[in-house]
């Protein structure tokens, strides 16, 4: 088969920029490449399920921006779709005095990120958040949250189905060469066709 573009592995990550390429060019013809029996078979699948909220990363970074707005878009996407999830929230807990200067600090780091909700509470209210939880203060991010990764890469793999891609399952990526000639430049600006081999 020719495709206009191929990415190789259906993970969540091969999955999202599939999704957003072919909804960017629907004119071109996509296929995923993966050499499992299914997609979101490996990482994608068994990972903590955590949808961060962007507490740690420096303030302006790359890292910071994208957490934050990701998590914004990982639950809006999860409305939308009606994959469960749980905004459960997370104590970071300072358990000594030495500790808290740097609790502080993360507060103002997540601040600084526009992390949603932070707040500093003490030993009351961790015990009344988490009742076999001990700690002098503790960071409380009520925007953490878990979800199932593979029912959300499963969802991406189905909206790129529906909008027209192609997902090729037990098929190993074993090489890839450039093809010989090359056609007319096409108004995607796509002009060096590679070729690319499985084990098949």
């Amino acid at each position: 088969s020719s495709f206009d573009v191929a990415v190789v592995g259906a993970g969540i990550v091969g999955l999202a920029v599939a999704r957003e390429l072919i909804q960017r060019h629907p004119s071109l013809a996509f296929a995923v490449l993966e050499k499992e029996q299914e997609p979101a078979h490996h990482q994608s699948g068994h990972n903590s399920g955590v949808i961060h909220s962007g507490i740690y990363y420096t303030p302006g970074s790359l890292k910071a921006k994208l957490c934050v707005q990701g998590a914004a878009l990982c639950y809006r996407y999860c409305d939308q779709k009606g994959i469960p999830y749980k905004q459960c929230g997370k104590l970071i807990v300072a358990v000594e005095h030495d500790e808290i200067p740097r609790l502080k600090a993360l507060y103002e780091r997540g601040l600084q990120n526009n992390v949603p909700g932070l707040k500093l509470i003490g030993a009351k209210e961790i015990q009344e958040k988490e009742p076999f939880c001990r700690g002098l203060m503790a960071l409380d991010s009520p925007y953490t949250g878990i979800v199932d990764y593979k029912q959300v890469a499963q969802s991406y793999a189905r909206d790129f189905q529906e909008a027209g891609g192609t997902i090729l399952t037990d098929f190993e990526v074993t090489s890839m060469e450039m093809a010989k000639e090359s056609p007319a430049e096409s108004e995607d600006g796509l002009k060096y066709p590679v070729i690319v081999r499985n084990k098949k």
